[in-house]
């Protein structure tokens, strides 16, 4: 019977398609190999970091990408010839393209009506309210943001995405002068772009941003200061220790690291969030205030983002030269 008959699609031999693939190998005029291209940058988070040795062999390559290899010169910091090199400007292009949408993100999720909290109960202090409820969710979103944005641009142009690690390399020989620059300059371009969007988002400028609000009637500077400076200087030890230490390469690597450094700044964020009624935390990254400042108003007080942070990355630095992570070996 015909509803019986069973139809089946012509098969190809296996030797034909294997003939098949031999033809077009063959008919192509050159081989591709092709490998990872991950830039030597010793000053890389996310464990991802490939450092060279300062041999004779490499003194060519060094001489345009010093900071592939640690503890530069002084005149291997201000070598400038790495800003005619195409890729470090890549990779500073991409360390904008991070910066905004990092920016952006960690501004909508952390916004709020720009006045002051209520007023802490007696029941309950801070722990009932906007001021304790705002640093919460913050912490938890900057969590999960830090941490794929240190997996996305590790590999690519390092993951700094915040002029406070990118300094704080500098100061800690891991970064060159010219890469410092770019680096910088293209973080806070990003992030004022994401500062204006996040202002077209939320469609007013009148807003505050977790960790970039002070109300100095209530809170002194010289406190904020204090609190910017001592978060920041933990915030470093914590990135280095568990993001750039190449001892910790074998024992954190490429997977654990960015989970490491995202829980980092996000347990800070939120630890300093909603202790001091009237201050929203520390910063840990002055481009981001200085993006949500382009989207709402400059304060007054927003020099304290980059002072307390260019000091700790200066304090770090001291202890990182005093107890550095590298030995000094002779080139054969």
């Amino acid at each position: 019977m015909a509803g019986n008959q069973k139809h089946s699609a012509p098969q190809t031999n296996r030797h034909d398609l294997e003939g098949l693939a031999a033809s077009a190998a063959s008919d192509n005029s050159s081989d591709r190999d092709f490998e990872i291209n991950i830039p030597p940058f010793v000053g890389r988070l996310g464990g991802n970091g490939v450092a060279l040795s300062r041999s004779r062999s490499n003194v060519a390559f060094l001489e345009n990408v010093p900071d592939a290899a640690p503890l530069m010169s002084l005149r291997e910091i201000a070598n400038c010839k790495p800003f005619l090199t195409v890729p470090l400007w890549k990779s500073a292009l991409m360390e904008g393209v991070g910066s905004l949408m990092l920016v952006w993100i960690t501004i909508y999720a952390n916004l709020s009506p720009a006045v002051i909290p209520a007023t802490p109960t007696q029941r309950w202090g801070n722990f009932d309210n906007a001021s304790f409820i705002g640093p919460l969710i913050g912490g938890i979103l900057n969590f999960f943001y830090i941490t794929m944005f240190t997996f996305c641009f590790g590999a690519v142009s390092g993951a700094h995405l915040n002029p406070t690690i990118t300094i704080a390399t500098f100061f800690a020989r891991l970064c060159s002068l010219p890469r410092a620059i770019l680096y910088v300059s293209f973080q806070v371009g990003g992030a004022a772009l994401g500062g204006l969007l996040a202002r077209a988002s939320y469609g007013t400028r009148d807003f505050q941003v977790g960790g970039c609000w002070i109300y100095t009637d209530v809170v002194p500077i010289r406190d904020a200061f204090t609190v910017e400076f001592m978060a920041c200087t933990i915030l470093l030890f914590f990135a280095f220790g568990v993001g750039l230490d190449p001892r910790q390469k074998n024992i954190v690597g490429p997977t654990l690291g960015p989970f490491l450094v995202g829980l980092a700044l996000a347990s800070l964020s939120f630890g300093t969030g909603y202790t001091r009624y009237g201050y929203g935390g520390a910063s840990l990254n002055p481009a981001r205030c200085f993006g949500s400042y382009v989207g709402s108003s400059f304060p007054d007080f927003h020099w304290i983002h980059w002072v307390a942070d260019i000091v700790a990355c200066i304090f770090h630095a001291v202890f990182y030269h005093v107890v550095p992570p590298w030995e000094v070996q002779q080139s054969r």
